[in-house]
C-alpha cells in the first residue's frame, strides 16, 4: 500500500524517566503534546536519542504500547526498531505494527560492523517483514556501517521505505540520492558539524531527521520545512543561524547528554540518563542556559529559570 512520508520536523524523542531511572510514561504524554503543539510533524520514539540500546526488550515494548495509545493524529510516530540482529529487528517492527505505530526507523545492527551489502540485505529483509513504512538511518559514527548512495538507492525501491535520514558529511551523497528522485523522503541529521540541513533542503529535501527540536520544536520546524520558495529559504537560513548556539551545544555531548541534562534544567520532562551515561557538568550546562536566556527560549516556551548555579547531579 501506498505510505504517508514524514516531513518538515521529524523528532528524535528522549525517553523521560523517573528519578528511580524507570520510564517515566506520563512524561512522554506531556512531550507528545508539547511536540504537538509547537509544530514538529513526526516523532521517533526510541532512537539513539531516545538511549534506545540501554533499554530491556520489555521496556521497548512497553514504550510502543503505552505511547501509540496517546496518538491523537496530529502527528506521525515512528519507533525505533533496530535490533542486534535481523530476527529482532523484524520482531520489534511486527510488534510496533500490531500496536498501530505508524512507522518504524531502523539503523545497522552496532558493533558487528557489517559490510554495506549484508545492511542491504537486512534493511530488505526487515521491510519485507510488515506492511508499514519504514525508513533507514546511516549513522556511521554509531555503527560504523556506512551506506553509499547506490545502497541508499536500492533501499528507496522498496515500497516500505519511505525516508532516509542521512548523518555523514557528505553533501555529494545527499545530492545523488536527490537527484534520482527517489519515492521517499529525504532528511539529515541537524548537527551544525556535519553541515548537512542547508545543502539538503536546498537540494530538495524534506525536513530534518533531528535531535535539537527537543529544546526548540518551533525553530526546527521553520528550518525543517521544505522549500517552496524564497520565503521558505531565508527563513530557514534566518533560524539556522539565530539559533546556532543551541544547536552548537546540543552536539556538544554524546548525544543525548546536553539535550537531556538542559531539559531537566529547564523543568522539560526528561530525569536521569541512564547509567554508564553521566549528565553534563556544571561549566557545560552553565553554556546552555545562557544560550537559552540569550535567545529569549526560555520566554517563547516559557521555561523553568533554574538556579543561578546549577550543580549536575
Amino acid at each position: 500500500m501506498s505510505h504517508v512520508k514524514p516531513k518538515g520536523s521529524f523528532v528524535a524523542l528522549v525517553t523521560p524517566m523517573n528519578n528511580d531511572g524507570s520510564v517515566d510514561f506520563e512524561g512522554f504524554r506531556t512531550l507528545l503534546d508539547w511536540h504537538e503543539e509547537n509544530g514538529t510533524e513526526a516523532v521517533l520514539i526510541m532512537g539513539s536519542t531516545g538511549e534506545v540500546s540501554m533499554l530491556s526488550p520489555d521496556e521497548r515494548r512497553a514504550i510502543i504500547s503505552a505511547t501509540a495509545k496517546m496518538k491523537s493524529g496530529k502527528m506521525l510516530f515512528y519507533y525505533g526498531c533496530s535490533g542486534n540482529n535481523t530476527e529482532a529487528a523484524v520482531d520489534y517492527v511486527r510488534y510496533a505494527k500490531a500496536e498501530g505505530a505508524d512507522g518504524a526507523i531502523i539503523a545497522a545492527p552496532a558493533y558487528i560492523c557489517a559490510d554495506n551489502a549484508s545492511i542491504v540485505d537486512y534493511a530488505m529483509e526487515v521491510f519485507d517483514s510488515a506492511d508499514l513504512a519504514m525508513g533507514f538511518y546511516n549513522n556511521p559514527p554509531r555503527v560504523k556501517t556506512d551506506l553509499h548512495w547506490d545502497d541508499i538507492l536500492k533501499l528507496a525501491k522498496h515500497p516500505n521505505m519511505v525516508v532516509s535520514k542521512e548523518s555523514t558529511t557528505r553533501v555529494g551523497q545527499v545530492a545523488q540520492v536527490c537527484a534520482a528522485k527517489p519515492d521517499m523522503s529525504i532528511m539529515c541529521c541537524c548537527s551544525p558539524n556535519l553541515g548537512l540541513v542547508i545543502p539538503t533542503m536546498a537540494l530538495g529535501g524534506h525536513g530534518t531527521a533531528n535531535m535539537t527540536g527537543n529544546i526548540i520544536p518551533r525553530e526546527m520546524a521553520i528550518i525543517s520545512k521544505p522549500w517552496e520558495n524564497g520565503e521558505d529559504a531565508f527563513a530557514c537560513r534566518e533560524a539556522w543561524l539565530t539559533y546556532l548556539p543551541i544547536l552548537h551545544f546540543a552536539y556538544s555531548a554524546i548525544n543525548p547528554v546536553a539535550v537531556k541534562t538542559l531539559m531537566r534544567a529547564v523543568g522539560l520532562p526528561s530525569g536521569p540518563l541512564r547509567k554508564p551515561l553521566r549528565p553534563m557538568d556544571e561549566a557545560g550546562l552553565q553554556k546552555g542556559l545562557e544560550a537559552v536566556h540569550r535567545l529569549g527560549i526560555d520566554k517563547t516556551y516559557g521555561f523553568k529559570q533554574p538556579a543561578s548555579s546549577i550543580a549536575a547531579e
